[in-house]
């Protein structure tokens, strides 16, 4: 299978995939699902690559397996939180239906299917692994593994030490600043690019893998400037107020760093 086929018959699978989630969350009435299949889409696409690609199976299932783990991470995350909420739906959909309150069904519609491609074209270093022959792993591919195992690690921890402090009943209205928290205001999303990172380094061994620069330039831009960090510091601080003002103007916005005194 040619490469252009293989990426074409990816987007087809991906696009009737997302259709079939967007009936799901119109019946639901709750639109965070796709948040959930978008995550989990990565770990398929990667799947398909690695089963379908002409290159070096070590490779092949080395790559795959790195997608696959994360994505199931993240996706499982996201499914706590978003089912756990429901009926309640996360406030960028809420916002959604404002904005498209004149024809938000055809919108969103499309919406879900631009998820199907942003996971195509994201997923490229994905691709790039499965096409490469070559029958030894290159440096840069272990250093992009080694890179992704210390990011994921960082991600699981981040989400990890924000839920023990939302379960405690004490810290209710109160602001997270503690383990990872205490060092950068959104840790979770700093480790989560470093994960895109890492798959950008591992297509750095292949043949035109710089390609693949893509998928770290293009989540660094929505987590800084889109549906990241702008959207949860808005929400943060109509939540938690003074509190959270408080915080930003100690803690270092993204990049982990030591706090400021206040």
């Amino acid at each position: 299978m040619s490469p252009l086929a293989l990426i074409m018959l990816a987007l087809a699978g991906l696009c009737a995939l997302f259709a079939g989630i967007y009936l799901i969350a119109r019946r639901m009435d709750n639109y965070g699902v796709v948040d959930i299949a978008w995550a989990y889409a990565f770990g398929l696409i990667a799947f398909f690559y690695a089963a379908c690609g002409p290159g070096w199976p070590v490779r092949r299932a080395l790559i795959a397996a790195l997608a696959i783990l994360w994505s199931l991470r993240l996706g499982t995350h996201l499914a706590i939180r978003v089912i756990g909420h429901h009926p309640i739906e996360d406030g960028r959909y809420i916002q959604l239906r404002r904005d498209w309150a004149g024809n938000f069904a055809p919108k969103m519609f499309w919406f879900f299917q631009m998820q199907a491609v942003s996971v195509v074209i994201l997923g490229a270093a994905f691709v790039i692994a499965a096409l490469n022959p070559a029958p030894e792993l290159h440096p840069l591919e272990i250093a992009g593994a080694l890179l992704w195992l210390f990011a994921l690690s960082g991600e699981a921890l981040a989400d990890a030490q924000l839920a023990a402090f939302k379960k405690d009943p004490a810290h209710r209205g109160q602001v997270c600043a503690v383990g990872l928290w205490r060092f950068s205001r959104h840790p979770n999303y700093f480790f989560e690019w470093l994960i895109w990172v890492a798959f950008f380094v591992f297509a750095l061994g292949s043949p035109f893998g710089g390609i693949a620069i893509i998928g770290p330039a293009t989540i660094l831009y929505l987590l800084l400037r889109v549906t990241g960090i702008p959207l949860t510091e808005e929400q943060a601080i109509r939540s938690r107020g003074e509190a959270y003002r408080h915080y930003q103007k100690t803690t270092s916005i993204f990049i982990p760093w030591f706090p400021k005194k206040s």
